[in-house]
């Protein structure tokens, strides 16, 4: 089966959902859009303190509650799978690309970080 392609709709979706989580007080650590090898599309990989502390169907909620206030709706809203902090993926990341002035448009596949190995990824925001 064809690998999908990351388009500019999937990008500009994915900067209206971190804008709109950021401006709701909801920090995001890490926004990136991510082919991982056992998924056959694209997910926008999130990860923010705020939700480290909450369950994943809690964490879950609050990004989608918080993308509906803002308007977003679910034709709006990218596949979102939201990771912890701690996660040795954004670790890894965060680790290499934190202190850079700016990642976005950053292509990082074809390697591992931390314990995932990514076919494609480009990043969106890695603070």
């Amino acid at each position: 089966m064809a690998k999908a392609a990351l388009v500019d709709i999937d990008l500009k979706k994915a900067g209206k959902a971190v804008s709109a989580l950021e401006k709701s007080g909801l920090p995001v650590a890490a926004a990136l859009w991510v082919r991982f090898p056992e998924y056959e599309d694209w997910r926008l990989v999130l990860a923010s303190k705020r939700l480290d502390p909450l369950n994943p169907s809690d964490a879950y909620l609050r990004v989608n509650r918080t993308l509906g206030q803002a308007g977003l709706t679910v034709w709006d809203t990218p596949s979102i799978f939201i990771m912890r902090t701690s996660d040795p993926f954004i670790r890894a990341l965060r680790k290499v690309f934190g202190k850079a002035a700016s990642v976005e448009g950053m292509r990082l596949g074809g390697q591992t970080w931390g314990d995932r190995y990514i076919d494609d990824a480009y990043a969106l925001k890695i603070a």
